[in-house]
């Protein structure tokens, strides 16, 4: 049954009605309802703000780095010290490294551009952030739901946003309602706020309907594959962090990598890979797990009996694309009735590795603008404060100096290198030039014919691993019974295309293993889709050389429950 058939056997939906609905849990999401609240009690005014959370609790599809840059969040809750916000690990070192297979080269510190210090910042745990900040709100008067999904928007006879409604439940894999059926609810809201993250399955739509993009260069996103480990103590560095760039990747493929060392004998490592990679064998997965065999990353995980060094433990895992768009990517974030925040729009600071402070910020923003309007009497038009706030904002100076970085990129790394080393060191930011993109992501790959195949080495089990262990300590689940959120526009397009001419890239850039190609019983290749395994990354909706995939929402409160991440 379509869901238009599904409300009408078992519509109309019980609605809830608020002044502000906030769509996604998230720093971003959880500013904009906070600020609202802060607003109306300083003011004397009843404003009611609704948060709804996919994942089964705030901060459980929370994954990032992360280094989290403590302005916004001063600016939001200039007491969070007091509070027992979980920033408990200041940055006590910066390296920069360049890597070849063996060696490393690291750039004096007195040479890093303003962008690269990290005086000041927190290594942080991004989800024990988030979970605090729901906290925070709540104990303001917010109403968080968690594992709810925003599963469609909801529009008004004149073409606003009305809100949205959220996901029904008890559907089975045949697409017909189950014995548990339950119609998902409307939440109507005078405004409606988007911060769904990366890639949001709403915020696409939005985007696309308002073309709130026209003008504008196409997005670009990396994916972030993370692991959390606990090393010996001998090699815990507290508020040590690295950075590196070269191998595993080569001269003209955009990626990067992270480890930094949080509280508690942990570290926290990741490698990035630009989506608009060109080679369909290339599996960001596989480079990631192949980078950690590099000396100078291995050497902090490996056990050395000798000297009583223990190996390390794996704890988690996970992965989450990220905009690395920059300010030129950048939609209108507003709308008849609503607006985008954080990296919902695209607000993440690439050259910084930082989304944080940009998301707290932009959602600091639209709140005031919000607030603004539902005091005044206003309703479903455009918040169009929330705009001319951020032009004026240290945010929009923070991007526009950086707005170039990973268009530099398209060159190689080292022209980028030197390049963004004049523009941010010599020219301080100042930059009498913009470098443009003029095609998405998944328009990037090359026929496979074109392209050199990667040959991975295998796992080892003690610092390298697969995929399928991988996403077990990522602790991610969905019911079964459900049909699949990983939808085929064309069921033919992914043998027909994707294989014969890309090689099948979806069984490679997925870091979750949901896609595989098997044999029939004709010895003909089929697509299977194992959605139980996806950690909601969005990969595939960004990568898909033909756009065939979309993914939508699952039912609420399935996918990975992320701890420490």
């Amino acid at each position: 049954m379509t869901p238009q058939d599904l409300l009408a056997q078992f519509g109309p939906r019980e609605s809830m009605e608020y002044d502000v609905v906030v769509v996604g849990g998230g720093p971003a999401g959880l500013a904009t309802a906070i600020r609202i609240k802060q607003l109306a009690a300083s003011s004397g005014k009843e404003v009611s703000v609704v948060v709804l959370e996919k994942g089964s609790e705030p901060g459980a599809h929370i994954l990032s780095g992360a280094i989290m840059d403590p302005k916004a969040l001063t600016e939001l809750i200039p007491d969070w010290k007091a509070l027992g916000a979980p920033l408990n690990q200041p940055v006590t070192d910066d390296a920069i490294m360049f890597f070849s297979e063996k060696g490393a080269f690291r750039m004096p510190n007195f040479l890093l551009p303003p962008f690269a210090h990290n005086d000041g910042n927190y290594v942080v745990s991004l989800g024990k952030v988030t979970r605090w900040l729901a906290e925070q709100a709540e104990g303001l008067g917010v109403e968080i739901f968690p594992g709810f999904s925003a599963a469609e928007v909801l529009y008004n006879a004149d073409g606003s946003v009305q809100g949205v409604a959220t996901g029904n439940m008890g559907i089975g894999k045949d697409g017909q309602p189950t014995d548990n059926f339950q119609l998902g609810m409307a939440l109507l809201g005078k405004y409606t706020v988007f911060a769904e993250g990366a890639r949001g399955h709403l915020g696409k739509q939005l985007i696309a309907k308002y073309k709130l993009d026209a003008g504008k260069d196409p997005q670009s996103f990396g994916i972030g594959i993370k692991e959390v480990w606990e090393i010996d103590p001998q090699r815990h560095q507290p508020g040590f962090v690295m950075h590196s760039a070269g191998w595993p990747m080569d001269e003209m493929t955009y990626g990067g990598a992270f480890l930094y060392h949080l509280e508690d004998n942990k570290v926290a490592m990741g490698f990035i890979t630009g989506l608009g990679y060109t080679n369909p064998y290339l599996s960001p997965f596989e480079e990631f797990q192949r980078w950690k065999t590099h000396p100078n990353v291995r050497w902090y995980l490996e056990g050395d009996a000798a000297h009583g060094i223990a190996h390390g433990k794996r704890l988690s895992y996970g992965a989450r694309a990220i905009n690395a768009s920059g300010l030129s990517s950048l939609p209108k974030t507003v709308f008849p009735g609503g607006a985008l925040v954080g990296c919902n729009a695209g607000y993440l600071n690439v050259s910084r590795i930082k989304g944080s402070h940009a998301a707290i910020k932009s959602g600091m923003l639209a709140g005031e603008a919000a607030f603004e309007a539902v005091v005044a009497g206003r309703a479903h038009d455009e918040l169009s404060a929330y705009p001319e706030a951020f032009e004026k904002s240290w945010l929009y100076t923070e991007l526009n100096k950086d707005r170039n970085f990973k268009n530099w990129f398209k060159k190689g790394l080292t022209v980028a290198t030197i390049m963004n080393g004049i523009e941010q060191f010599a020219l301080r930011g100042h930059i009498p030039w913009t470098l443009h993109r003029d095609k998405p992501d998944h328009a990037h790959l090359l026929p496979a014919d074109q392209c050199q195949p990667i040959n991975y080495p295998k796992p080892d089990g003690k610092i390298t691993f697969d995929r399928l262990s991988s996403v077990f300590m990522s602790n991610t689940n969905h019911e079964e019974n459900q049909p699949a959120h990983l939808t085929l526009k064309d069921v033919s397009v992914p043998v027909g295309i994707n294989f014969a001419k890309f090689a099948g890239p979806e069984a490679r850039y997925c870091p979750a293993g949901v896609y595989e190609f098997v044999k029939n019983d004709d010895n003909s290749e089929r697509l299977q889709i194992n959605a139980q395994n996806c950690v909601h990354c969005k990969t595939c909706d960004i990568k898909d050389p033909t756009q065939n995939i979309v993914w939508v929402t699952p039912e609420g409160g399935g996918g990975p429950n992320y701890a420490g991440m």
